[in-house]
């Protein structure tokens, strides 16, 4: 695949966080979920330890514990001098403060990594990238996407957005992505013709508002079915 692990920036999100960007519902835990481009989020961490059925991929999975942990030392502190200069384009509520968001994506990643390394000898941690997946038909209930299709809009193009959440739903029977801005924070300029085009194909979709929002605005996700 290429890739470089200094072109990465590993910043992770926490179970808790993951049912309000996707409003997954306690009985929908249940369900056989597939986290794509998961990075070093805790949500199949957490899942695994509440006896719930998960499985992540990634392509940063190619790099060992070790080498994505120094990555992220490498990079908070960057990340939270950046997040400092730049206030007033995050909404501070539950999360109070930039040196708060650290010690919760902190506390995230650390999850990640102590379940690392035995989640990808148990198979839960795949490296893989959209838009081509290493699974078979609906082989999940549900496919999750978080900060990244949509968030990367200049790097990646309208026809990538398409195949990859046909990916998605070709090894899953719903596929929910969050947010819906970029990381700019402004729209996304291929939501639209994304939804057009998927609708198209015979999907089904909605942009539902949902009760997570740090980017002023971005507090909607796109539900797609087949």
């Amino acid at each position: 695949m290429g890739l470089k692990l200094k072109d990465i920036v590993p910043w992770g999100r926490s179970l808790a966080e993951y049912m309000r960007m996707f409003d997954l519902k306690p009985v929908e835990l249940e369900l056989h979920i597939l986290d794509c481009a998961s990075g070093p989020a805790s949500f199949t961490a957490e899942m695994t330890k509440m006896e719930h059925d998960a499985i992540a991929c990634d392509p940063i999975y190619s790099f060992s514990a070790s080498e994505i942990a120094d990555r992220i030392d490498e990079t908070y502190e960057v990340i939270i001098t950046g997040v400092k200069a730049n206030l007033d384009s995050y909404v501070w509520g539950e999360i109070q403060s930039p040196n708060e968001l650290g010690q919760v994506r902190i506390t995230s990643m650390r999850k990640f990594l102590e379940d690392y390394a035995i989640g990808l000898k148990a198979g839960r941690y795949v490296t893989a990238e959209l838009p081509n997946l290493p699974f078979s038909d609906r082989q999940f209930d549900l496919a999750l996407c978080s900060h990244f299709l949509f968030s990367y809009s200049e790097l990646l193009s309208l026809q990538f957005h398409i195949e990859a959440i046909e990916e998605m739903c070709r090894v899953a029977g719903e596929t929910r992505i969050f947010p819906l801005l970029d990381i700019s924070g402004e729209p996304s300029p291929w939501l639209e013709p994304t939804i057009a085009e998927l609708q198209k194909r015979g999907m089904k979709t909605e942009v539902k508002t949902v009760s997570y929002e740090f980017q002023p605005g971005g507090n909607k996700m796109l539900r797609v079915k087949i």
